[in-house]
């Protein structure tokens, strides 16, 4: 249980921001994106196309570019399709003839047989700290509507993508007194907002808990309990979660702008599976973004209750071709194989009957379990435990009281049943028993009496 929410700031959990009981999930997961990138040997965008529309129920991605081979993959799919204009042209479309030869170029040629949604003017521009690209941002945002309505096409909005960054907190750290920096705000952050209310676009933020979180309460960056929440002292609201707090704060400076009603996109957000430090793992992950598509589906915030979040997960792939910490290469929700790295039930279940049927029965063929390594903590093992059957397709009731796996009753061996049950129903590949470091492939069958591994 979490302890009596103190009013604490949020302050130090924010100064670092520069991008960025169990979950029942919704019988259909719907209205949730992904941002595809493309830095690795990864399957070709045809193969990623028709994965993404006969495999998932992903239903729109965003790419960093304007890539034709992509933006041709995507033709008929009815997956819709967030472009982004790279940061290095955005002077150049500050002059409309030039904006308007680049919807000829990259926009017209596609849609609608593409159904391009959106496009972002650059990604993160304020972030650059680029002054010729963040005042040359809003024109180019103005000159490519204006050509795209010039050509006839009005359901491509144009909007760009912000980190963070943009937001300023006090010393209260409440999530209601959340502000843009001075100097952005009225001179920036207000024209691209007024911008926004007038052609019906969004405005598009990338809320990373990950690149912010304070250390000592990893659980509140990522959904999990026990954790130490935060009141806020002036709407008495209480957050549970950093993801929240993040997007009220975002919510409060536009409205303290008088621009509240403004919708809001998430461009960006996800955990790495993997990183040089405890707090990343496969649970984790999921974890993470098992909440962040259930507040797409409508559970808003504290400040936007029962609010839908258009929502584009970072991101579709592992893309091992990324430079710097070992994270950059772990945002991925598949592989470059298409197998799953941990499951949020996006992937479509063929045998009928909706919802996520349970997976199949676990196969010893070939003589392979997964079991705990020998140095996991107790508090691994179960943290594992309670992961694997939170998924909702492993059965974990042979480890119950009175089950053929209960006894011995210890953390180790429940932990090695459940995590072989999930080995076995995952492609028992050595990546599925990973488990953080703290599974192992083994030869020699773990069962033992009535418990059958």
């Amino acid at each position: 249980m979490a302890k009596e929410p103190p009013s604490i700031s949020l302050t130090l959990l924010l100064l670092l921001l520069s991008a960025t009981v169990f979950l029942s999930l919704p019988a259909v997961i719907s209205a949730i994106g992904v941002n595809y990138g493309t830095l690795g040997n990864l399957p070709p965008p045809t193969q990623v196309a028709n994965f993404i529309k006969t495999q998932t129920s992903i239903d729109s991605v965003k790419i960093f570019d304007v890539n034709p081979d992509i933006l041709r993959a995507f033709a008929g799919t009815g997956i819709s399709v967030v472009v982004t204009v790279p940061n290095g042209d955005i002077p150049a479309l500050a002059n409309g003839l030039q904006a308007r030869r680049w919807v000829s170029a990259n926009i017209l040629p596609f849609h609608p047989q593409t159904m391009i949604k959106y496009i972002s003017v650059g990604n993160e521009i304020l972030l650059s700290g680029d002054n010729n690209m963040i005042n040359n941002l809003l024109p180019a945002m103005r000159n490519l509507n204006n050509a795209l309505v010039r050509a006839g096409v009005r359901d491509v909005k144009v909007t760009t993508a912000h980190s963070l960054n943009i937001i300023a907190y006090d010393l209260t750290g409440a999530p209601s007194t959340g502000r843009f920096r001075p100097g952005w705000d009225k001179g920036i952050l207000a024209p691209i907002l007024a911008y926004h209310r007038r052609t019906k676009s969004p405005f598009m933020v990338n809320p990373y808990p990950f690149f912010g979180f304070d250390p000592k309460n990893v659980n509140f960056a990522i959904f999990r309990t026990p954790y130490k929440a935060v009141r806020d002292p002036f709407t008495r609201k209480v957050y549970t979660n950093m993801f929240d707090a993040l997007m009220d704060s975002t919510y409060s400076a536009m409205k303290a702008l008088g621009y509240g009603d403004v919708n809001i996109v998430v461009g960006e957000t996800g955990w790495p599976s993997a990183c040089d430090a405890p707090w990343c793992s496969p649970a984790n992950a999921a974890w993470f973004n098992l909440n962040i598509i259930k507040r797409a589906q409508g559970q808003g915030t504290p400040l936007m209750p029962k609010r839908r979040f258009e929502t584009y997960i970072f991101g579709l792939f592992n893309e091992e071709g990324k430079p710097g910490p070992t994270a950059e290469r772990n945002w991925g929700l598949f592989r470059a194989d298409f197998s799953p790295v941990y499951d949020v039930g996006l992937l479509l279940k063929k045998q009928g009957g909706g919802g996520r049927p349970a997976l199949p029965a676990p196969s010893t063929a070939g003589g392979k379990w997964c079991v705990a390594r020998s140095g996991a903590t107790d508090k691994q093992l179960q943290d594992n435990i309670n992961w694997v059957c939170g998924q909702g397709g492993v059965d974990c009731k042979p480890i119950q009281a009175g089950g053929s796996c209960f006894n011995p009753s210890s953390v180790r061996t429940h932990a090695s049943f459940v995590m072989n049950a999930y080995f076995q129903s995952h492609g028992r590949t050595d990546g599925t028993c990973n488990f953080s470091g703290t599974g192992m492939v083994v030869g020699n069958n773990p069962s033992n009496g009535a418990c059958k591994f």
